[in-house]
């Protein structure tokens, strides 16, 4: 056995409380992400660009939950396989693609969500209000564009383009060059769990996607707070507080699952590629253990998310309301 694979031994929390904590999300996600998928495809019939934005993170969340799986079986039996065997490369593989391509997408799509919000809230009031030529530009033709339905469905196919076209010849140079490389015996190592220079640069790429998903966000937030604050002095503005605070709301839910879910990891993943690089077995642990934690909890927004559209989109409270009292009344037998 080479000195890599005895330097990383997982833990508990690895082999049996991540495994367990996938299958739970995977199950979760599978049930929520579906129902609001066929929500969105056969019960709303005009849809907004709102509502496209959605099915295709939707698209996404299905694809993470469906590699959950693989994370599940590769923490609780990675350290029983060998290293070349077919179960240790297909896990891998496709845990690693479905996952990652999956995430990076659902990211860039909150972020035009959010933007797609601020750009209804300025739509009506941007043109009159604002006084210099760059303001009437963005505000009357740039964030129009986001509002378009057909311009987010072209928005959508560009995103699983470009991210497609960076993760899966990175995946593929990954499994075909440097999985072979080195003298690893067990599936769960230091070379899977690290990657080498091209992964991790591919990484510390997909963490810059995240902090810019989140500046855009946090920008598009404020925006409105700054817009918001602007206005309020203005007589309609009554007319309007039920349209602010739901867009307020909208962009509070999104900028927090940045928050709690992905801010962490990306704040960890460029220290664990500096620190990984000391040889401590036993700090190299826990830093695997920490990523490993962190990539979990960032995969499980993609569970949590039909939730959150109940609190996003008003119609896909109506449409799921109006199906379960359908439902409920056809079991209702008339008496006498």
């Amino acid at each position: 056995m080479s000195n890599n694979s005895a330097c990383i031994q997982p833990s508990m929390i690895s082999s049996m409380a991540l495994p367990t904590i996938y299958i739970f999300l995977c199950i979760i996600g599978l049930f929520g992400n579906s129902l609001s998928q066929w929500v969105f495809l056969t019960k709303i019939g005009k849809k907004t660009s709102t509502h496209i934005y959605l099915a295709h993170l939707v698209t996404a969340n299905l694809l993470v939950c469906s590699a959950m799986p693989f994370m599940g079986i590769y923490f609780l039996k990675g350290f029983q396989w060998d290293y070349q065997s077919t179960q240790c490369r297909v896990v891998n593989f496709l845990g690693t693609l479905s996952m990652h391509v999956s995430m990076f997408v659902s990211l860039l799509i909150l972020s035009w969500i959010a933007i797609s919000r601020y750009a209804t809230l300025m739509k009506k009031d941007s043109i009159q209000e604002t006084t210099s030529c760059y303001e009437k530009i963005f505000y009357g033709h740039v964030l129009k564009k986001f509002r378009q339905p057909n311009f987010a469905k072209k928005l959508c196919v560009y995103i699983w383009g470009v991210v497609l076209g960076i993760i899966i010849p990175v995946t593929i140079y990954y499994s075909a060059v440097e999985a072979t490389e080195g003298e690893e015996v067990l599936c769960y190592n230091r070379k899977i769990e690290l990657g080498a220079v091209i992964s991790q640069i591919a990484g510390l790429i997909g963490t810059t996607f995240i902090g810019f998903s989140f500046l855009v966000v946090l920008t598009s937030y404020y925006s409105f707070v700054s817009h918001l604050r602007k206005i309020r002095t203005c007589t309609s503005i009554i007319e309007k507080d039920l349209t602010y605070s739901s867009v307020r709301r909208h962009l509070l839910v999104i900028q927090s699952l940045l928050i709690v879910c992905f801010l962490p990891y990306c704040i960890f993943k460029p220290i664990f590629y500096v620190l990984h690089q000391r040889d401590n077995c036993k700090q190299l642990n826990y830093l695997i253990e920490i990523k490993n934690i962190l990539t979990c909890l960032a995969s499980a927004r993609s569970s949590t998310d039909p939730i959150i559209f109940l609190f996003l989109d008003k119609t896909f409270q109506k449409t799921l309301y109006n199906l379960f009292t359908k439902s409920e009344s056809t079991h209702i037998q008339p008496s006498g």
